[in-house]
């Protein structure tokens, strides 16, 4: 297939579908806007990346795996297959029910999803399962990136259309790159995280045992004088 230009394939749902990303990255800032003085900086930026991850799970991810269920996507005359339709001009898979695609956007809309909230609720709340809730989202969605593209790339990627620069930079190294990208950043921030804690609690537990130590050296000495006094006398 000749190399075609970004503007002979952009069209009105190329063109609404991005403005719906940028919509939804809109709603995080206001969410995390809600929140601005009883999180950090660092953790004003997740929530904003958290509340996209979800909407886009959910308005999107779950309206596909509906249609790929009761059928696929270039069968579906619904509204939101349209977008699906134009996503799968880069990957086909997307447009006729792969197992492995529509399976793993089950996982996504499900149990992810699931994840995201608590991961948001604990941020937000300051609750301590915040990190082990975000380490388990970022490995679900890491997870679920490697088994998208990696059946593909071992059969010689022959569903994926790079033959435009729409299709490959924006559709498929951008959008999936994001899903890999601050994953591993968040993973690493989860890391930094308990590392501290752990580090912190090691600190205490050796303060209150130099503080046991002294305490028992202390007493056995009162102790012995004591005892040599009573002898003295």
């Amino acid at each position: 297939m000749a190399d075609q230009t970004f503007s002979s394939v952009l069209n009105t749902v190329s063109v609404v579908s991005q403005f719906v990303t940028l919509l939804y990255i809109a709603f995080g800032i206001l969410f995390a806007h809600l929140y601005r003085k009883r999180v950090s900086t660092e953790d004003y930026w997740v929530l904003v990346w958290l509340i996209y991850d979800f909407f886009i799970h959910l308005t999107l991810e779950g309206p596909f795996v509906i249609l790929s269920l009761l059928g696929t996507v270039q069968e579906s005359n619904h509204f939101t297959a349209q977008l699906w339709k134009e996503y799968a001009k880069a990957d086909a898979r997307w447009g006729v029910s792969d197992p492995t695609v529509v399976s793993l956007e089950i996982l996504t809309v499900t149990i992810v999803e699931v994840f995201v909230v608590f991961t948001v609720n604990g941020i937000v709340q300051n609750k301590p399962y915040r990190h082990f809730m975000q380490i388990c989202l970022c490995v679900c969605e890491l997870y679920g990136g490697w088994m998208t593209f990696c059946p593909e790339w071992l059969t010689g990627s022959p569903n994926l259309n790079t033959s435009n620069p729409l299709y490959l930079w924006v559709y498929l190294v951008f959008y999936n790159g994001l899903w890999v990208v601050i994953p591993c950043y968040l993973l690493y921030q989860s890391w930094l995280a308990m590392s501290h804690a752990f580090s912190e609690t090691g600190e205490v537990m050796s303060e209150k045992q130099e503080t046991t130590v002294t305490t028992n050296v202390y007493r056995t000495y009162n102790t012995r004088s004591k005892n040599r006094s009573e002898k003295m006398e």
